[in-house]
């Protein structure tokens, strides 16, 4: 009997790598395991899939748009008009996802929902007109996920900044980012509210 790799099984039954780990977190096709823990499969789990009653998801291409605030919404809309004329020259079938937040903040709503989806092997292609569209800093791990998820992370705009320019935005995105923040604090009154503010927000969630 053959032992096979998880990217060889994922050759021989035309699934995807995501999905078939899926299938061994749900249950639906449980891998066996090396000594050093190390998924594998059998020839009997290749004849074992053929009778699954499985389909092949059909993945989506998503165009991801994002500007900090709402007062760059014209931004937004050009950001999505190029990303759009890209996709369609390149021939593809996509979904437009608009969001308004900034690049430092990971808990945006549909940012969030797209790494789920990248990780629950729904997504084929994620389109973004330039790395800090996606996210200010991370942008390195994000990409990892999605390669590990099988989803193809591309950059429309990918020119090189110089180490300057780089340092210059990153700065004006953090200075930006505490500006927000502190001119929310200007509706409490006293410093004693602040401090009660900001320990309340570092008290251990239980």
């Amino acid at each position: 009997m053959n032992n096979y790799t998880v990217q060889k099984f994922s050759e021989i039954i035309g699934f995807s790598k995501s999905t078939i780990r899926r299938w061994d977190r749900e249950g639906t096709l449980k891998a066996k395991r090396t000594s050093t823990n190390r998924r594998y499969y059998t020839d009997k789990d290749v004849q074992d899939v053929l009778r699954l009653p499985l389909e092949k998801k059909d993945k989506r291409i998503i165009l991801y748009c994002r500007v900090s605030s709402p007062g760059q919404k014209d931004d937004l809309k050009s950001q999505m008009s190029a990303l759009e004329s890209f996709a369609r020259s390149k021939g593809l079938i996509f979904d437009t996802v608009q969001e308004i937040g900034g690049g430092m903040n990971f808990s945006r709503k549909k940012f969030m929902q797209i790494i789920t989806g990248v990780i629950n092997g729904d997504i084929e292609k994620l389109i973004i007109a330039h790395k800090d569209r996606l996210a200010r800093f991370g942008f390195e791990l994000i990409e990892n996920i999605c390669k590990q998820y099988d989803c193809e992370l591309l950059v429309m705009n990918d020119e090189k900044q110089s180490p300057q320019q780089e340092m210059v935005e990153d700065l004006m995105s953090i200075i930006h980012t505490f500006s927000c923040r502190l001119y929310g604090l200007r509706k409490y009154k006293n410093k004693k509210e602040i401090l009660k503010l900001v320990t309340d927000e570092t008290k251990p969630k239980n």
